[in-house]
């Protein structure tokens, strides 16, 4: 602004000096260029007071302009701490006002979300729940509490990639969290010869440009647990032996009844015989189904041939054998193996797949001790509330089921020292795996 001022006034008196030569006579122009050092003088000493009176004028301006960058430098690498000196004229004392009015507000807003992030970052650290983020190239962003210790002692895990992250972890776990779809899978606790049932979910998210990954682990509530299950089997017990004793009976005089009345011919009568005799089959096979859940006996192990019972189990539901049959020997209880296969390849058969597309495979994990069943459909799969309740007893989304399909499952691999997971295919449909020890 001072050289602008500066060349304006060095313009001026040039072209006032030379409008000057140019109109005055000869003689005055002679007289001008034998004094020329005077005039030359008189120039410098314009330009100095034109510099001086500019300088002294803007300093004020200037000032401000520099309070008002350096603040704006500052609020760039975020800091809003910085307040500047309201001075000089009307407008500037304004902007300064503003600035400083902003700067407060700024101030206010971080703490505000410092200390949100603050209370965030306590409950993410305090919940039992296992939570890492993840970038695109499956590199922990964060973690907290409950995933350091699941999956690293305890110790930092940022920056390390989610395969490193799980080298020696149970396959069942590898297996989870290499499914890109939500699922429901068991893990034992060195300390505790219980599995524990987890359900895990996944989130993606845009942000700042990049997609991240967001995969929670939630250690199921147990809604039953080992000592409820065995109060439930009880009272089950109880109440199929009294309605075993009431039902028997009926029958009974429901036969006797068809004999006595067999020559009135009376169709209202044999409406009614039909009727309780239906009744009462149904409630017979209800009280069995319970009575089978909760009369479970342990394993009788022996030596099982693949061969004979993969060929059992396509005689009642068709499916395709993937892979070759193990060649190693394992000992299980090959009736309870069958109902359990029978089951999952029921569900799956219910389940609104193709019958092509239903598949069974015996594997072996990179654990040589543990073997894996998995019976795969392509149907609707489960939402995630009927994945969370799938194990449960007595739970059902079928309008006739008795809810004890699947927990009748578990009870016989837990019977076994094995578990089960259920998870989501990746494009549609459920694979079940069972993980068995083969000692």
């Amino acid at each position: 602004m001072i050289a602008s001022a500066t060349l304006a006034c060095a313009a001026g008196l040039l072209l006032a000096f030379t409008g000057l030569l140019w109109l005055t006579s000869a003689e005055v122009q002679q007289s001008i260029v034998s004094e020329s050092w005077l005039y030359l003088l008189l120039f410098t000493l314009a330009i100095l007071l034109t510099a001086a009176i500019s300088y002294f004028g803007t300093r004020s301006l200037a000032s401000s302009l520099m309070a008002l960058e350096v603040g704006l430098l500052n609020f760039k690498d975020n800091d809003f701490s910085v307040s500047i000196p309201v001075s000089g004229d009307t407008q500037l004392r304004a902007l300064a006002s503003l600035f400083n009015d902003s700067a407060k507000i700024l101030r206010k807003e971080r703490q505000y979300i410092y200390q949100r992030e603050l209370l965030l970052d306590k409950v993410i650290q305090s919940s039992p729940n296992v939570m890492l983020l993840l970038d695109d190239e499956q590199r922990v962003i964060y973690a907290n509490d409950a995933a350091r210790h699941l999956f690293y002692d305890g110790l930092r895990v940022e920056g390390m990639k989610l395969d490193a992250l799980l080298e020696g972890g149970s396959a069942e776990l590898v297996s989870a969290l290499n499914n890109p779809k939500d699922g429901l899978f068991s893990l034992t606790d060195n300390s505790d010869d219980d599995a524990q049932t987890w359900h895990l979910s996944r989130g993606q998210f845009l942000l700042n440009g990049q997609f991240h990954h967001l995969i929670l682990l939630k250690q199921m509530t147990r809604e039953l647990n080992r000592q409820e299950v065995a109060v439930w089997k009880k009272v089950i017990r109880i109440i199929s032996h009294e309605l075993n004793n009431s039902v028997a009976p009926i029958a009974s005089m429901v036969n006797s009844g068809r004999m006595i009345t067999k020559d009135l011919n009376d169709p209202k009568l044999q409406l009614i015989f039909d009727t309780i005799e239906d009744r009462t089959s149904h409630l017979s096979q209800f009280i069995f189904n319970y009575a089978r859940f909760a009369k479970l006996p342990l394993p009788s192990k022996s030596k099982v041939d693949w061969q004979t019972l993969t060929a059992q189990l396509k005689q009642h539901y068709q499916f395709e054998l993937l892979g070759e049959l193990p060649a190693t020997e394992v000992y299980f209880d090959l009736i309870q193996m069958e109902q359990v296969l029978l089951n999952l390849l029921k569900n799956a058969h219910e389940s609104g797949s193709d019958l092509a597309e239903i598949t069974l495979e015996i594997k072996q994990p990179n654990n040589p001790q543990e073997l894996c069943i998995e019976v795969k459909d392509s149907g609707s799969g489960m939402s995630a509330d009927v994945l969370k309740q799938a194990l449960l007893p007595f739970y059902s989304t079928k309008q006739s089921g008795t809810g004890l399909g699947l927990p009748l499952c578990r009870e016989i691999i837990e019977s076994h020292d094995g578990r089960i997971s259920l998870h989501n295919r990746d494009e549609k449909g459920l694979c079940v795996s069972l993980w068995l020890p083969q000692g």
